[in-house]
């Protein structure tokens, strides 16, 4: 795919990742590590244990959603920036546009997806 047709992607891609980023940075309650700002919002509540450990459960896991699909973002970045975005890494097909559009930071083919899908599926992963 030529720089002149990643170039929409590309700067889809950045706005994912920017948006991401402050979605993050909102969650964690700036720059620090989840961690770190688990233990600053939960430290001195009134609420019950089981409400706090559900609320601290259900934010570590947004955030590893979201930080996941930053490495995803970070990642198409790096295969536009090294001429392979676009291309399927199971089949080296050329994935469709369209297919790009809705989720730019794919990495298969509708076919090759569905295949790794039922795959892990059937491992139970």
């Amino acid at each position: 795919m030529t720089k002149y047709l990643t170039e929409p992607f590309k700067k889809q891609l950045l706005e994912q990742r920017a948006s991401l980023s402050e979605q993050l940075a909102n969650l964690r309650g700036g720059n620090i590590g989840r961690a770190e700002a688990s233990v600053e919002r939960f430290q001195h509540t009134e609420d019950p244990r089981a409400q706090v450990d559900i609320e601290r459960d259900l934010e570590f896991a947004l955030d590893a959603r979201e930080s996941a699909e930053l490495e995803a973002v970070d990642a198409a970045l790096k295969r536009i920036e090294n001429g392979v975005y676009g291309i399927c890494i199971d089949c080296k097909a050329e994935i469709p546009a369209q297919r790009l559009h809705a989720a730019p930071e794919t990495l298969r083919c509708i076919i090759c997806q569905s295949k790794f899908e039922l795959r892990h599926k059937s491992l139970g992963a």
